[in-house]
Order: C-alpha cells, then structure tokens, then sequence
C-alpha cells in the first residue's frame, strides 16, 4: 500500500536512535544521549514572551504563505548585514528549516536531475532528492580535508544531468566550515555549468577559532541561482518551534511559495512573533552559547585523545564530532553495541552516508557533566571490545 517513492527512502538514522535511547530511559536504563543536534538550552526568555505576547494578543489567524512580514524584513536586514547577500523581505519565505529544503528541491529537481551533495551528510538531504524523483550524486568528503566540500573534487562529478550542488557549512555530521576559496570555487563552478546552489547554512553563527562564516549567494552573480537557508532552531535553541527561513531569487521563490501554500499554508503564525524577538533582540544569549559549545567542543576532544580506538580532528563549527573508529564492526552495529554495553546514545557514520561508514556522530549539544560521563564510559566499553 506504500508508494514506491516512499519504499526508496530510508528512515532518519538519528531520530531512530534518538528514540531507542528513549525506549531504554523508560525501561530505567540511564542512557546518556549524545544522538540529536539540540541544543540543551532553554530558549531565551525575551523570545519566549514575544510569542506568549502573540497569543495574548490573538494572532493566531492565518498569514500570507511567505510569513509575517516584519520578520521577513527583519531575516532580509541580516542576510544582508550578516552575510552580504543582495536580498530584500520580498526574497524571503518563512517555513520550518527542514521544510524549506523539501521545498526548495521539490521545486526545482525534475525526474533524473542530479544533486551533487556532500558524503558524509545530513540524513534527510537525499531522502529529500528521491522523493523530488532526483539522483543524489555524493562527492565525498575526507578527515584529510576537514571534511570540506572541495571545488575540484565537485567538477570531477558534473555532467548534463547535474541542476544542483548542496552545500552546508558549518556541516552536519562533521562539524566542517567551507574556507572563503572553497566557497569561491563552488560559485566559480556553479556560474560556468548554469547550476543551482542550494545552501544549509543553519548553523552558520556556531563557528569556533577565528573561522567566518561565508555565503555563496553573496559572490558576484550567484545570487540569482542560490537558494540560501537557515533558521532559529541552533542559534536560538528553538528546536520545538520548527521555524526557519529561505531567501531565493523571485523565478524560484514563486515556485517554492506554490509548494508551501499547498502544503503547511504558512509557519505557525505566533511563533514567528517569537522568531521576530530573536532576530531584532539582544544578542547576548547567542554568544552564551557559542561559548558553551566552543568550551564543550574543547572538553570533548581533550576526553576522545583518552580513547586510542577513536580518531578525531578537531572541528570548527556546528556541534558534533565525527571520530574515526578501529574496531572492525560496521557502525550502526557499533552504535548499538555502545547502547547496550555503555548506555551511550550516538549515531553510526553509515546513516549519513556511504563515506561515513567507519565513524560515529557524536553530539555534544548537552551539558559537561554529561560529556564527561558519556565519554568515560565509552572509553571504558571500547577498550573491552
């Protein structure tokens, strides 16, 4: 009774083992969870009131499908003052973070067109590609290069199929920010094959070290044919609110807006109030937290040169580590030796990609304590393996 479009695709790695750790915390197992990239920060207050704010004041009644219109100028003044990109609130449609990309390929991939993508890589990205009737193409990413998508590596994969390069930086699952001759050479690349670029820039302002963050749509003459996204959910810790945005140039932002208006109609109309807060608010709490995962990011990697069986360079944005492993096993068999033995909750490499086989993803999105304690205990379980 399923569709073929929906047999292709395969469950999300993460959210399975994020609800296996939960089906073990309910059996009185004490799993410490290092599977889901959320923050454990609560959202900042003054966003909070915002959105209570809305609802006291009633706006809880349908928006136009592109969102509220303060909070689209408001994500336009900071694409542009942020990042240099050439947009203004007319470019910029509100939606779930993931949402957009659904969006964004679905309306732009036809039946066979090809998405050359990172491998290593998010999980929902080509899951996303299939159902759009896509092929995702994965130009595979190395510890030797940070894991960074490179130019030359992507020329090697284009052909007459090829409508798209996927980029996202700083990356998930390995943490890797794109270097500004990355990104100029992607652009370079774009322009001389008539490609579309699609960029995941969610966790753009968690960034360690000095690194800046770069956007593609700002480079000469790419902002025609790249559709930027972000959102609220890293940034903010606003993961429940599932709101985000996407800023493309008007041929295609129609088309996207055709899919949100037949689809969710628009983003949950109090919560953008919420989204407003944070855009226009104090800055504050973002720098709070960056800190926190930039001391984590630390922790966890002075705690994995403990473990000789793991492997792990030291990455420079997002908050997840993708270490290496030496045990001969593949790594969602490893993944769920290590819920069983060690009560620790992380994801097998394998989920996102072929590339990844031979790691593990692990989130550091949660408090030292945890850290300590999760890292410990693998440590220990691994030396008996």
């Amino acid at each position: 009774m399923i569709s073929e479009r929906v047999k292709r695709v395969q469950e999300s790695g993460t959210m399975r083992m994020k609800e296996l750790a939960g089906q073990k915390k309910a059996e009185g197992k004490n799993i410490i969870s290092f599977t889901v990239g959320e923050p454990d920060f609560d959202t900042p207050k003054h966003i909070v009131e915002a959105a209570k704010k809305a609802l006291d004041d009633g706006k809880t009644r349908y928006l136009d499908a592109p969102g509220l219109p303060e909070l689209r100028e408001a994500v336009a003044n900071m694409e542009k003052n942020d990042n240099n990109v050439p947009c203004d609130k007319s470019n910029v449609l509100i939606t779930p973070t993931k949402q957009a990309i659904f969006e964004t390929i679905l309306a732009t991939i036809n039946e066979g067109e090809e998405v050359i993508m990172p491998d290593p890589a998010w999980v929902t990205y080509e899951p996303c590609v299939q159902l759009a009737g896509g092929k995702a193409v994965p130009v595979v990413t190395t510890d030797e290069h940070e894991f960074r998508i490179l130019p030359e590596k992507v020329a090697e994969l284009i052909t007459d199929k090829t409508k798209m390069i996927l980029l996202n930086s700083p990356s998930n699952p390995c943490g890797a920010v794109s270097t500004h001759e990355d990104i100029k050479g992607l652009a370079d690349l774009a322009k001389d094959h008539d490609l579309l670029v699609l960029s995941d820039e969610v966790y753009e302002k968690i960034i360690f070290d000095g690194m800046k963050h770069h956007s593609i749509a700002a480079e000469p003459g790419m902002f025609d044919r790249t559709i930027t996204i972000s959102g609220f959910s890293k940034t903010y810790a606003m993961t429940g609110w599932r709101l985000g945005w996407l800023v493309a140039p008007k041929p295609i932002f129609k088309g996207i807006n055709k899919i949100q208006q037949h689809s969710i109609t628009h983003a949950v109309s109090f919560a953008q109030y919420g989204g407003l807060a944070a855009l226009t608010g104090p800055k504050e709490p973002v720098k709070m937290m960056v800190k926190e995962f930039e001391e984590r990011r630390d922790l966890i990697m002075k705690l994995i040169k403990e473990i000789p069986s793991l492997h792990c360079d030291k990455p420079k944005g997002a908050f997840y580590i993708f270490p290496r492993f030496d045990q001969k096993m593949p790594s969602e068999e490893l993944a769920l030796l290590l819920m069983d033995k060690a009560e620790v909750a992380l994801t097998g490499g394998s989920s996102f990609g072929s590339a990844g086989e031979q790691h593990l993803r692990i989130s550091y999105a949660t408090n030292k304590k945890n850290i300590q304690e999760g890292m410990g205990r693998l440590k220990r379980t691994l030396e008996k393996i």
